[in-house]
């Protein structure tokens, strides 16, 4: 499974949690959000990772809502980003767009999702072949993300989307087990939950994190 934490704004943090054990660091490029990064942060935090024997093959995704896709251009260069996480109201055509424009990298389009199953299906089936994975995040009316919000996990029971997909959304090391009774994403991602401020990680609590999916994956091996 793929271990997403996102917000990430300074080089030690990231490194640490990435010696920790995530598969990908998120890094916020929405001026307006508490957890945005200025070019010269995601360059500093960048050039920590690629130096790292281990944190440079963790995935760097840039975060992104309603961005032009020249400023997407520019931060996938000053961040070596190898994935492009769409947050805004981006439309279909859009998402096309920039896998078009940046084919290495992968393309993530965020859903911010309320309400059951037969209406979260056509919200995200025209995307479907814009893009290479899904996240689903849970509906704010102000906020794009890093709400503390959790999804509905029961409802999505029986999702299973013809692309790889990750859960968002209010997950904490706390409830993560119970969130992975009900649903089978190929990757969690994980902000305010394991934060002590926004951009401000709790490295206690990504490590409490990491043990409780070392407990998810032990039982799964044995049941």
């Amino acid at each position: 499974m793929r271990i997403k934490i996102c917000g990430i704004t300074q080089p030690a943090q990231g490194l640490a949690i990435a010696h920790l054990g995530a598969t990908a660091l998120g890094f916020i490029c929405v001026p307006r959000s508490p957890r945005y990064v200025s070019p010269d942060q995601l360059r500093a935090i960048a050039a920590a990772l690629l130096a790292d024997p281990v944190a440079r093959h963790v995935d760097r995704i840039g975060v992104f809502a309603d961005a032009p896709l020249a400023v997407i251009r520019e931060r996938v260069a000053i961040g070596q980003l190898t994935a492009i996480q769409l947050h805004g109201h981006e439309d279909p055509d859009f998402c096309q767009q920039v896998r078009d424009h940046f084919p290495q990298q992968e393309v993530i389009k965020a859903c911010r999702i309320a309400g059951p199953l037969g209406l979260i299906t056509p919200q995200i089936t025209p995307f479907l072949s814009a893009i290479d994975t899904l996240l689903l995040d849970a509906y704010h009316p102000q906020k794009l993300g890093g709400t503390g919000q959790a999804l509905d996990w029961q409802c999505l029971q029986t999702f299973r989307p013809p692309c790889p997909w990750f859960l968002a959304g209010g997950l904490t090391p706390a409830n993560v087990r119970a969130a992975l009774q009900w649903v089978q994403p190929q990757g969690i991602d994980l902000s305010s939950g394991v934060e002590v401020a926004p951009g401000v990680k709790d490295l206690a609590k990504v490590k409490q994190l990491f043990q409780e999916l070392a407990i998810v994956k032990y039982a799964g091996c044995n049941s």
